[in-house]
């Protein structure tokens, strides 16, 4: 009887490792962090953070579903360079920021359409990454590094 039980408890105990050891472990670092090590390797205009009013306004976030975010856009009109790291709290709501995220690039493209055909290029040339627990959306000509910037600072947590 004896040794059933604590056979029990060791294949218990077993399973419970083997579940756990195939979890990813998920970044923590914050978006913020992330932000400053991008624009600190990638030369941007002069960009300004917003606030939860204005992230929920112009992305449609449920900031609920949000752990952190980090998202600046440009001081002055003229230019289309935004980027947006947003940490989820759960990695299933991440098609639900993306469409958000997918939705402000429609509105930055119909703002420009006619006002500036260069910005229009850049702005229709966005890009989306999702990377474990984080979702980041980018306009800028140099969007591609800033995709690899992104992906190490991850990795480098």
């Amino acid at each position: 009887m004896k040794k059933s039980f604590w056979g029990f408890v060791l294949v218990l105990t077993l399973f419970t490792l083997g579940a756990c050891s195939n979890e990813e472990a998920q970044p923590t670092v914050e978006p913020s962090k992330v932000m400053d090590q991008i624009l600190a390797q990638v030369e941007q205009p002069a960009l300004m953070p917003l606030e939860d009013e204005q992230v929920e306004e112009m992305y449609g976030f449920d900031l609920k579903k949000v752990e952190d975010y980090d998202i600046r856009m440009p001081m002055m009109n003229v230019q289309t360079n935004e980027i947006a790291i947003v940490r989820l709290k759960d990695t299933k709501d991440a098609k639900e920021i993306e469409q958000g995220m997918e939705k402000r690039a429609e509105v930055v493209q119909k703002q420009f359409e006619t006002y500036l055909p260069d910005q229009y290029e850049n702005a229709k040339n966005y890009q989306i990454v999702k990377e474990a627990n984080y979702v980041l959306f980018v306009i800028s000509a140099e969007a591609d590094e800033i995709v690899k910037q992104f992906k190490e600072a991850l990795k480098s947590e």
